[in-house]
């Protein structure tokens, strides 16, 4: 009897090791399956103008309901206009598909902040600033960059147009369970390297498929040491390296950031929260599918030189030639033909045309800041066009409350409304044919910032010394800290 109790505790035990991924979601399934996918519950449904009027029209002709309006939020990002957007949007296609967005939200009493609203802005940064993102949510979006919500714990990830209309019809999605990795890094990180860099170094270690089928959790020194804000830069460029998602454990940066916000728990419900979130951990010994470490002084302001976010290289390094990277020649000569770029040519001192910070990825306060500690004392560089563009309008206001927006206009920048902006060109800020641009961005694939445009992925602090110089430098020659 003894011995059974023993076996039965030791599998108990075993059963109770779960991953922080497997916690939130377990959880979350309705049903499994056999065989086949997990019916999984979606906690937050974000939607913006792109990929929902189909959608609706789905619903709309099977006669059927939002089931849960109330947990599903829209905003206009993707393409909306970055200036003068007090007036009508001039593109036809664009102005029909915000005009789609504010029609179906308000047929199916779903939160709308549309342009001129006050809580506009990009979808992946209005949702932490107004506590919609929350620890051990599930919540999906018909955006790749979904992933930028597991900052929090969050299982987050982006869904097709099919199953945005199956998430607002029955609030559930099919979905087979990924593969679990852990990605940690160790140590401290160098003078001048940002959450932006971190994330493109490791995208450049596993190249844009190394995470192919997993769901990734972050951990180790460097993401604890992160601000919210940074590790939602690491998150959303999750889906680069072909991850599912990617997820931070949330500490008491995490309930400290979220705590208050206008759609997070209140009073006793907040403490019930609490109950629950701090259980939300990977547990010793939990097994992942596969598990990878870096060193974080391996680590140097990033750049990348091709066409996809996997080429990327230390600022100072030197492109590589052929046969030292992963993946057909042809190919790789094809996207250094695209760039205009040489094997073992320098990035350093290539002259640049145009840079733009904004984007889910780096339109926040912090990148802004960031951004601002270069150009301050400094003027813009004169073949330089520069598209300075917060995420919301929350960021908007803290710029001028920091006075951020006073350094900007001395160094002989303009801000610009809040939107997606040139980080995929569906609006009207495109990058010109040819014209090379250091861009905060997530892609820099063919044409991805206009056709014939040509990307630098980068950091704000790489975005802002290029913005000053008018080539390609390495930020830290300007930051007077630097030794």
């Amino acid at each position: 009897m003894l011995h059974l109790e023993a076996v039965f505790f030791k599998v108990l035990s075993e059963e109770m090791k779960k991953t922080l991924f497997d916690k939130v979601w377990d959880s979350h399934v309705v049903k499994h399956v056999e065989d086949g996918p997990d019916v999984l519950f979606i906690d937050r449904h974000l939607v913006h103008e792109v990929t929902s009027p189909v959608a609706f029209l789905g619903i709309k002709n099977r006669g059927i309901s939002v089931l849960y309006p109330e947990r599903t939020f829209a905003t206009a990002d993707h393409n909306t206009p970055t200036i003068n957007q007090h007036l009508p949007v001039q593109d036809p296609l664009s102005a029909n598909q915000l005009k789609a967005l504010e029609e179906n939200s308000k047929k199916y009493g779903i939160s709308h902040w549309g342009l001129g609203h006050q809580k506009n802005g990009i979808v992946h940064v209005v949702g932490p600033e107004y506590g919609i993102t929350q620890p051990g949510a599930t919540i999906v979006c018909g955006d790749s960059h979904t992933s930028t919500h597991g900052a929090f714990g969050a299982i987050a990830f982006g869904i097709g147009t099919s199953e945005v209309e199956m998430v607002l019809a029955s609030q559930c999605i099919m979905q087979p369970k990924p593969k679990k990795m852990r990605i940690n890094v160790n140590g401290k990180l160098n003078f001048g390297v940002s959450p932006k860099d971190v994330a493109l170094y490791i995208i450049s270690r596993l190249t844009t498929s190394g995470a192919t089928g997993y769901f990734v959790e972050y951990s180790g020194d460097v993401f604890r040491d992160m601000s919210m804000e940074g590790r939602m830069t690491v998150c959303n460029l999750s889906i680069e390296m072909g991850a599912r998602g990617g997820m931070i454990a949330p500490d008491e940066k995490t309930f400290e950031y979220v705590k208050g916000r206008e759609f997070t728990p209140k009073g006793a419900a907040w403490d019930k929260a609490m109950t629950y979130w701090k259980t939300l951990f990977t547990d010793k010994d939990a097994e992942f599918d596969k598990e990878i470490y870096f060193d974080a002084s391996d680590i140097e302001p990033m750049i990348t030189y091709g066409t996809n976010p996997g080429m990327g290289i230390g600022i100072s390094k030197s492109i590589p030639k052929a046969e030292q990277v992963e993946g057909g020649v042809s190919t790789y000569k094809k996207s250094l033909g695209y760039m205009a770029f040489n094997e073992g040519e320098d990035m350093i001192g290539k002259p640049i045309d145009f840079v733009f910070i904004g984007s889910c990825t780096n339109g926040r306060i912090e990148d802004f800041r960031a951004f601002t500690s270069i150009i301050k004392g400094r003027k813009k560089a004169a073949n330089v066009t520069a598209w300075l563009v917060p995420g919301s309008h929350q960021v908007e206001a803290a710029i001028k409350a920091e006075g951020l927006l006073d350094i900007i206009h001395e160094a002989g920048f303009e801000l610009r409304e809040p939107g997606c902006s040139a980080c995929l060109a569906m609006n009207d800020d495109k990058v010109p044919a040819g014209k090379l641009a250091v861009s905060t961005s997530n892609r820099n694939f063919e044409g991805r910032q206009g056709p014939g445009s040509r990307t630098l992925l980068a950091s704000p602090l790489v975005a802002a010394a290029a913005a000053v110089t008018g080539k390609v430098t390495d930020p830290r020659e300007l930051m007077k800290e630097f030794a």
